[in-house]
């Protein structure tokens, strides 16, 4: 018998750490909803920014000192604008709009975005698949816009779902950049820059927040935003970075098409989303897109060799 080496448990570390990362991500989206219904969205993400920065402190002494290249402060620099700050602040005013269900199913574009990406900036291949995948799944997010009315809680869906891909892509950008970094820097460093930067740039809308809106919002609200704060902000960011430098991002990346399902069942049971035939036919039209980009020839094999970043039209 052979026994797994080190790489291979290494791998499988990577990928319990992607599961639960899923799960978080997935649960964030019904959690976001549930503070916005008392917070600012960039107040909530001042929040959850600082919250996440002061977790991070203890471990901050602690991690490997990176192997820094000239100009690498532009890299970080671009990492932080692009996420967590243009990614949150574009969720965070989705969610607003939108309901946790459809801004979850654009969620899954994520792959197909981080695809398009390393071929445009990095020279990586993408097949035809990829292409046909991203169509369709873009097709879809227009359908899920455009197939139900304005509703309680989702006062402008085409809107906010714009704005979730305008979140997608940032995060696809970000993906980029942290695989080029990934290398030299400790995945957790990376997290706690990236969470640092967060809490500076979004602490003026945290300070101009009425201060009323504190002291009155409901229990519910508050425990959202711990959570989003002190779990979801930090462990999913660092489990995926972690994960992203130790296995091509392509595959990480496949975890990610996870997110709208773990999405829609929770915006279903915690906080009673509907979605019309013609949305539930539109995510399943998203998700079809994500699933054939994934293919990368007649087998449809999704094998990767270690030197592609992403071969999945991919996020989180």
């Amino acid at each position: 018998m052979v026994r797994p080496g080190p790489e291979s448990s290494s791998t499988r570390i990577a990928t319990l750490g992607l599961i639960v990362a899923v799960v978080l991500w997935g649960t964030s989206f019904v959690a976001m909803k549930s503070a916005l219904a008392a917070f600012e969205p960039l107040a909530v993400m001042a929040a959850r920014m600082i919250l996440a920065s002061a977790l991070m402190l203890p471990l901050w002494s602690r991690r490997p000192a990176p192997a820094r290249r000239p100009g690498d402060w532009r890299r970080l620099a671009l990492l932080a604008a692009l996420y967590p700050c243009l990614y949150f602040a574009c969720e965070a005013h989705a969610i607003s709009l939108t309901t946790a269900s459809q801004a979850g199913a654009i969620s899954a574009m994520a792959p197909l975005f981080v695809a398009v990406g390393a071929h445009l900036f990095l020279a990586e291949r993408i097949s035809r698949w990829a292409i046909l995948g991203l169509g369709l799944a873009v097709g879809g997010v227009v359908a899920l816009s455009l197939g139900g009315s304005d509703v309680a809680g989702a006062q402008n869906p085409a809107l906010g779902n714009l704005l979730e891909l305008g979140a997608m892509a940032a995060y696809a950008a970000s993906v980029v950049i942290l695989k080029r970094l990934s290398g030299r820097y400790d995945s957790w460093l990376l997290t706690g820059i990236q969470c640092a930067a967060g809490a500076i740039v979004f602490l003026p809308a945290l300070l101009l927040a009425p201060a009323g809106s504190w002291a009155d919002a409901p229990p519910v609200a508050w425990a959202s935003l711990l959570y989003l704060g002190l779990a979801v902000t930090l462990v999913p960011i660092g489990l995926y970075n972690f994960a992203i430098s130790r296995m091509p991002a392509a595959r990480a990346a496949i975890a990610i098409n996870l997110v709208p399902i773990v999405a829609i069942v929770t915006g279903w049971a915690l906080l009673g989303d509907a979605l019309t035939p013609v949305q539930l036919a539109a995510c399943a039209v998203i998700l079809v897109g994500v699933l054939l980009g994934q293919r990368t020839g007649p087998g449809g094999s999704t094998a990767e060799p270690e030197r592609t970043l992403v071969r999945v039209p991919d996020r989180a």
